[in-house]
Parts: structure tokens; sequence; C-alpha cells
């Protein structure tokens, strides 16, 4: 029968203050408070029999018996983390956990993701569309898409797209509605709203239009599901003009002025910077730059042809 050992958590104690000769420094490096690793040296001490350390005014000092087993200890310890490291980071297989928000999640990744399956068919990707913010200590998540300002605390953010915004209609809502002359008809419709939903007065103001004084009409949770509302008649959504681009081409959506809105804000690639360099990561990042990259340059030779039509 195997001889029971001590508890790993009052070893790990043991190989922090070890290393440290300090039971503050210890318990800052394993976030818990010093009378914790005090209570779990004593309890380590009392198993073996023996003390560990010598308390003097100021300081510790190993004993005999601490210095022998510390090596041991600390070396079992730092072992153990490679071993899990390396499994983490082991090869370009496996799963890969992609978080992305509602809207960019449909409209624009779920769709490419077939030339990355082509590119790395032993990685097999795992798509979670969500407003929400996934916790990489938590949740079993590898990368994440963001909407916001591009700082996330503990993070590696790399931006991706500009957040860009265009109110778009429906034909059929259009043709029995007021006309739309000039941006400050819009007022007269029903205007779909994301959250948060201050876009529209953004949009307004850069129109040159003195925004409602009051956020009225049906709010929703994505772009994506307002698009659909108003495919449907039920007021104008404010899209990103290239994620929705076919439903314009194909007369779904009509795009009655060409004001484009922008605000500080934009789409970010975010991963903990501790999982950069794992093959599936680095995998996926470069894959998706190159997509971002080549997206950007349809959109403008698109726009450039956009513009000599219109002359």
């Amino acid at each position: 029968m195997p001889q029971r050992l001590p508890p790993l958590s009052a070893l790990r104690a043991f190989a922090s203050a070890g290393r440290h000769l300090s039971f503050q420094r210890a318990a800052a490096e394993l976030s818990v408070t010093p009378t914790a690793i005090s209570h779990q040296i004593k309890r380590l001490e009392e198993d073996l029999g023996q003390p560990l350390f010598r308390r003097l005014t100021r300081k510790l000092q190993l004993t005999e018996a601490g210095r022998a087993l510390l090596p041991e200890v600390a070396g079992a310890f730092d072992r153990l983390v490679g071993a899990v490291e390396r499994l983490k980071a082991s090869g370009d297989t496996g799963s890969l956990t992609v978080s992305a928000i509602i809207t960019l999640a449909y409209r624009w990744l779920a769709p490419r993701l077939p030339k990355f399956q082509a590119r790395y068919p032993k990685i097999d990707v795992r798509l979670e569309a969500s407003q929400r913010l996934v916790d990489f200590t938590r949740d079993e998540v590898d990368v994440a898409i963001r909407h916001g300002g591009g700082r996330w605390p503990g993070l590696t953010a790399i931006k991706l797209f500009d957040d860009r915004f265009t109110p778009a209609i429906s034909p059929k809502l259009l043709e029995k509605g007021p006309p739309l002359r000039e941006p400050k008809d819009l007022l007269n419709y029903t205007l779909l709203r994301d959250v948060p939903y201050f876009e529209w007065e953004n949009w307004f103001a850069t129109a040159g239009v003195k925004p409602p004084e009051s956020a009225r009409g049906p709010t929703f949770d994505s772009t994506q599901l307002s698009a659909q509302a108003a495919e449907a008649g039920l007021g104008v959504a404010l899209v990103h003009p290239e994620f929705f681009a076919d439903e314009i081409a194909q007369g779904r959506l009509i795009q009655p002025f060409p004001i484009v809105g922008q605000n500080e804000k934009a789409y970010y690639l975010v991963f903990p910077p501790a999982t950069a360099e794992r093959p599936k990561v680095a995998a996926f990042r470069e894959w998706l730059l190159a997509e971002v990259a080549e997206f950007r340059a349809e959109s403008e030779r698109a726009q450039a042809k956009r513009r000599i039509a219109a002359r």
C-alpha cells in the first residue's frame, strides 16, 4: 500500500516559503494570507515530526531537514507544472473554443471557418456566439472576439475591425412609409436599437441632425437581431455596411444614405498572453488576421467601385 503523502497544499506552501524565506512573499505568490501559509507549514512540520524553519526575528532560516527537503519538493512541483504546460501546448490538434459576439459570429466568422478547418483538419473549432464577456480563468475558452475599447486587464487584444454603422430599411417598409429624402426624415420611422443604444445618436450627429431626445423603440441584444427585425419591416436598424453587404446588394435591405457613423470602439481578438504561442491559438490568430486583411481589401475595392458608379 503506498505511503500517505502530506497534503499537496502544505508542500506547495513549503516550496514557496523555502524559496523566498518569507511567509509573506509565499502568501503573495499563492494568493493566500501569511497566516494560511504559517498554518500549512506548521501542519507539514507536525506531519513530518520535525521543524523545517527557524523562525527568527524578521526572517526565516531553513533547518537541516528543510534544506534537504526543499530541492526535492520544489523540483517535483516544477516538473508537474512543466508537464501540464507541455500537455496544454502539445501540437496543433484537439479542440479550439472560440467565443465571439453574436453578429460577428453569424455574419463574418462562421462562413469562413470551413477555410480554417481545411487548413488545420486536426483542430476542431467550437464556436460560442454570445454577448457575455468570458472569464479565461474559469471558462474553457481559448480565444474570444470582443467589441469594446480594446483594454481588458490581463489580456492581449488585437484590433480586427472598426465599429461602423449605417441605417438599413426594408424596401417594403420604405415603399409604404414616409419618403426618405434627407437624414432627418428617419425620425419619422421606428428606430431599432442594439444594446448599448447610443449609436443612433452618434449617427445623427455625423449626419448633422439633432438626435431624438428620448431613446424609444424596440431594443435587441445584437445587430444580427435588429437587422432581421428591420428586414421584416419592424423599423430601421443600424448595421455594419460590410457585414450586411449581401442583404444590401440583394435589395433585402436598403441603405438610404451613404453616411456611415463610427465611434471609438472596435472588434478585437483577445486571449491570455500565457497562451499566445500555443500552436492552435497561434494558428487561429495568424489565419484570422489574414482573413481580416483580405476582407478589408475586398471592402475597399467594393467601395471604390460604388464611388465610380455613382459619378
